[in-house]
């Protein structure tokens, strides 16, 4: 879906670039679908596309095999309001407690958003293998934790899936104003 223009995922690469080292995008579609963005795109490993922990695994394998050791950061598509010290925030609580981190705002954990380390790519597969879809279930089993954002100026983490979510982005929008 398009936001002031250009597709959301555009957003999303946009604030994270600047953040990380390397971007891939996870997706099953064709890759044609994400060529203009110039990233890798990995396919989910396991079959029959059992959702996002699916794609933590496949980013969790790339990376390891791309930069053996080093821990993931996934975020959501769908959320272009991404805050500008989100790596790095949660990088720092991530090397304070060698857990999962994920982005907190307003009560809430956002469960794909967040740094995995190598050692959950193990566990992850066992849940997966087992049928576990879940992925709040799978971060209390590895003891994740919460980095916590200000929603003052709006919610860092708002996602975009109905209709009405993309107006409210739009109004939200930088370039709209």
């Amino acid at each position: 879906m398009p936001l002031s223009g250009r597709p959301l995922i555009a957003h999303v690469i946009a604030r994270m670039a600047p953040q990380v080292a390397g971007l891939a995008i996870n997706a099953n579609d064709p890759s044609e679908l994400f060529a203009a963005f110039g990233l890798p795109v990995i396919p989910d490993t396991v079959a029959e596309r059992p959702g996002p922990l699916a794609g933590v695994l496949a980013g969790l394998e790339w990376l390891e095999r791309e930069s053996p050791g080093t821990p993931l950061v996934t975020v959501a598509a769908d959320t272009p309001f991404l805050p500008d010290d989100l790596v790095s925030r949660l990088i720092h609580r991530y090397a304070e407690t060698a857990e999962v981190v994920c982005a907190g705002s307003a009560g809430q954990m956002h469960h794909v958003i967040a740094v995995w380390p190598q050692a959950a790519r193990a566990p992850l597969a066992v849940a997966l293998a087992a049928g576990q879809r879940k992925v709040g279930l799978l971060l209390a089993t590895l003891g994740a934790v919460t980095e916590s954002w200000d929603t003052a100026n709006g919610d860092p983490f708002f996602n975009v899936n109905t209709p009405e979510d993309l107006a409210a982005a739009e109004s939200r929008s930088p370039a709209s104003r």
